[in-house]
């Protein structure tokens, strides 16, 4: 019986990959999404997955979307990616609270949001795979994006926490830091400062969204059952720790 997986942010850039790459490995998959209608439907069409629209900020939208994905595909989630994310980029000195709390809330809140409504289910099954997408950014800092950068380190705290309260229930819990990846967001930026951010990057060039979706496809499997509580940085090199 193929296990069911739930991915937030789940029809666009990596989030779809994610998506497309756990369907093509036999699991049954759901992919959340925030407010674009279009783009959700048009991946639906051309991938067949179902997608459910919810704000991953709000705890209750949450719960209630957790179930009816319960409900439609039958059984309770097993893998979690929260991919879910936007950026209100701006310097400290001159950000506003909406830009902080708005990433906070997104980026951060909604791993806890996610996890609470799906770790019942997994903790009766004795298994699960919570996979939370953070940074390199979490890692290595950005100037303009404190609020980003603390929301994404935010996640490795709560990776290691969760891994530890989850261990014995068959539960792993782990982050991927992707560095920058050919995503509509980093191709957004001027010429001049993508060619700046790959000449960077020792490998030469921008990640591929597969390449993120692979490490959680591993992350997921049974090959990781002994991974927990760790962050996996796929970035090219650019930041080494």
């Amino acid at each position: 019986m193929s296990r069911t997986a739930l991915i937030t942010g789940g029809t666009r850039g990596i989030g779809a990959a994610i998506s497309i790459a756990f369907k093509e490995a036999g699991y049954k998959v759901a992919a959340n999404y925030s407010s674009n209608h279009e783009a959700a439907k048009q991946f639906h069409k051309k991938t067949g997955i179902a997608a459910y629209s919810w704000d991953v900020a709000d705890f209750k939208e949450c719960a209630a979307g957790v179930a009816e994905v319960e409900k439609d595909l039958g059984g309770h989630i097993e893998i979690l990616v929260n991919n879910a994310g936007i950026t209100r980029d701006g310097m400290m000195h001159k950000m506003e609270l909406e830009a902080w709390e708005a990433v906070i809330r997104t980026n951060l809140d909604s791993c806890f949001n996610m996890s609470r409504a799906v770790l019942g289910g997994m903790r009766n099954g004795r298994f699960g795979r919570i996979i939370s997408i953070s940074s390199i950014n979490a890692l290595a800092g950005q100037i303009g994006q404190t609020n980003y950068s603390a929301a994404k380190a935010g996640i490795l705290g709560f990776t290691k926490a969760l891994a530890r309260e989850c261990a014995a229930k068959g539960i792993t819990v782990n982050a991927i830091a992707p560095g920058y990846i050919d995503t509509e967001m980093v191709r957004a930026v001027s010429e001049k400062r993508l060619k700046e951010i790959i000449a960077q990057i020792p490998v030469g060039r921008l990640g591929r969204p597969e390449e993120i979706a692979h490490s959680a496809l591993f992350l997921a499997s049974a090959d990781a059952a002994f991974i927990t509580g760790e962050t996996l940085s796929v970035n090219g090199g650019q930041h080494m720790e």
